[in-house]
């Protein structure tokens, strides 16, 4: 079997890598998958000793050193495609080409609004997500019963059965006492939501002649990435595209794994193809 070009996975907050098993699996049959798990996965890691999100950059590209991973494909979601950007930015020679799903960029006016909160000690009150997050359920008795009152929520309408299991089994572990608990803590979620978009205007200044082959996709119903950013993102560096998925929100990765699968194939064999003078 010939070796297989390499592609590294960073996952959402709140969603450690094997929630995305119907995406990576799809890819597995064309890429070599290294999903790296972010630091709210890593044992001991403490969410008060993160204060933004630029430290996550340094620890993706610690992590292909380790993986001694030269020039990768990339593919992030969310917090994780931020990430997988602000670490290409910083260094652009590191990674082949990327794939932003649904990425957490939000426009200007939003993030100045943003650090003004921040500079207010306001982040916990105010986002819109935090106490939802430190509320959720860590517990559960069993999976299958979870998995029926899952089935029944409105944010997982577009998740197949398939991706509803994969996302479950991959939040939960087995709980000491059985039964069983979330791998990812609310607390690590909480401060990701805390800690985030403030120092993002580098990212669009970054972006200005950013260099490596980028394609952005978007849920049609994200609450995340909106249409406008996605104009700007276009308007500010023309080689960008931006493509928005329809039926989808800012979970697109696991509620339309067949087709980003495609997305995401199709984009990298015409990088190459470019590359190959083709």
């Amino acid at each position: 079997m010939p070796n297989l070009p390499d592609l590294a996975f960073l996952h959402a907050n709140g969603y450690p890598p094997e929630c995305y098993s119907p995406l990576v699996e799809r890819l597995g049959a064309s890429y070599s998958i290294h999903a790296m798990p972010m630091r709210p996965l890593h044992p001991g890691a403490n969410p008060r000793d993160l204060q933004d999100w630029r430290p996550l950059a340094d620890d993706f590209r610690n992590y292909l050193s380790a993986e001694n991973l030269s020039r990768p494909l990339v593919v992030g979601h969310s917090f994780g495609a931020v990430t997988a950007l602000r670490a290409a930015i910083r260094q652009p020679g590191q990674i082949h080409a990327l794939v932003l799903i649904d990425p957490v960029l939000f426009e200007p006016h939003i993030i100045l609004a943003w650090k003004l909160i921040r500079s207010l000690g306001l982040a916990y009150k105010l986002h819109p997500l935090i106490q939802g997050a430190l509320k959720r359920r860590r517990k559960f008795d069993d999976l299958e019963g979870t998995f029926e009152r899952f089935r029944r929520y409105g944010v997982f309408r577009y998740f197949s059965d398939e991706a509803l299991w994969a996302y479950l089994r991959g939040i939960t572990q087995p709980a000491a006492g059985g039964g069983y608990e979330l791998r990812y803590s609310p607390e690590w979620e909480a401060r990701i939501y805390a800690t985030g978009i403030s120092p993002d205007m580098e990212l669009w200044r970054g972006l200005k002649r950013f260099p490596v082959p980028t394609l952005v996709l978007r849920g049609a119903e994200t609450d995340t990435f909106s249409a406008s950013a996605g104009r700007r993102v276009e308007r500010i560096n023309p080689a960008i595209r931006v493509e928005t998925i329809p039926q989808s929100t800012h979970l697109l990765a696991l509620e339309r794994p067949a087709e980003i699968a495609q997305k995401i194939e199709a984009f990298f064999r015409q990088v190459q193809s470019n590359a190959d003078g083709g």
